[in-house]
């Protein structure tokens, strides 16, 4: 079986690509009602923090959280976990500061410091996995504030919840349920069921104008490629990738640009060669109306010799005319 960076690549892929299909989660896990409308924002998730160690020398240490999004002026952390991580509540912690710290507001004697809301979005659980993710800050002066925050187990929320509260983000993940039966190759005919409800509730948004051309692309694709990470290559893969249609290569969306790409790839070199073919012509037409301009320049200095020569013939012959009129002769 593949490592589970295929599900952390699609849940980021959504993320950058398709931020607003995430307002509609956040509502559902912090009871809020933000249109789908509202203004998103993806907050930088990378941060640092520095760790003294045993010998006196400090090490730096990056944090990178999986996403920390604002909806109007409201903060997010969400992660996404595939698996139980004893640390989970400490990375929280950690992440949760990191977070409050890029909206800080301070003066030299005050600082405000306001925490996002948190959840964990655990995409497989076990018995021991936390209900809650709670953070306790301990002071000096022996004052607790404690927080906590209400895990999501998407194992526990059915595929009518999903379609009838537009969970848009969680539609990729819903197969992971039947890991184990799309593994075997055993009793999976309830996941293709499944899938295809999702599949038909996803037109359905698409027709009622609630998710667009690209974002139903992009999320089928996005179900294709968790199938084939659990089917790894299985003898069932194409039947179950069949129940959103085609092959996994790359998300619709970015192939639908890359072939708009293409074909205006196409036409700037038709048209470069065009320009060249012109440019080529107009050097032509240049040569010919340079040379044009010789010959007439030629023709100039022929003109003035030939008007010297007339004019000088011109002199002779009224030279001649004196003469014979001097000496009587008359000329008619």
């Amino acid at each position: 079986m593949k490592k589970t960076k295929d599900y952390d690549n699609t849940f980021k892929s959504l993320k950058v690509k398709h931020k607003r299909l995430f307002i509609t989660c956040i509502n559902e896990a912090f009871n809020k009602n933000y249109p789908l409308n509202a203004k998103v924002e993806v907050l930088p998730s990378e941060g640092f923090i520095v760790n003294q160690l045993e010998d006196g020398a400090k090490e730096i240490e990056e944090k990178d959280n999986d996403f920390l999004i604002r909806i109007e002026n409201d903060c997010y952390l969400i992660e996404c976990q595939s698996y139980d991580d004893d640390s989970m509540a400490l990375r929280m912690a950690e992440y949760s500061f990191l977070a409050a710290r890029q909206n800080a507001t301070w003066s030299q004697e005050y600082a405000y410091i306001k925490f996002p809301h948190y959840s964990v979005i655990y995409l497989k659980n076990s018995k021991k996995t936390p209900r809650k993710t709670k953070v306790c800050y301990e002071f000096p002066d022996g004052q607790k504030v404690e927080y906590s925050e209400n895990n999501i187990f998407l194992e526990n929320i059915t595929k009518e919840e999903i379609v009838e509260k537009k969970l848009f983000i969680y539609i990729p993940f819903y197969i992971i349920r039947y890991e184990k039966e799309l593994s075997t190759e055993k009793n999976y005919e309830k996941a293709i069921e499944d899938l295809e409800f999702l599949y038909e509730g996803m037109l359905q948004w698409k027709n009622n104008n609630e998710i667009t051309d690209d974002e139903l692309a992009d999320l089928s694709d996005c179900v294709r490629i968790v199938v084939k990470h659990i089917t790894d290559g299985n003898d069932i893969e194409g039947e179950v990738v069949g129940t959103m249609g085609g092959k996994v290569i790359e998300l619709a969306s970015d192939r639908i640009r890359r072939e708009v790409m293409e074909e205006a790839n196409v036409k700037i070199e038709e048209a470069k060669a065009e320009a060249e073919e012109a440019k080529a012509e107009a050097e032509e037409a240049k040569v010919e109306v340079e040379e044009a301009k010789a010959e007439a320049e030629e023709a100039k200095v022929v003109a003035e010799e030939a008007k010297v020569v007339a004019e000088e013939a011109t002199a002779e012959a009224e030279k001649y005319r004196r003469i014979l009129m001097e000496n009587g002769i008359e000329i008619n």
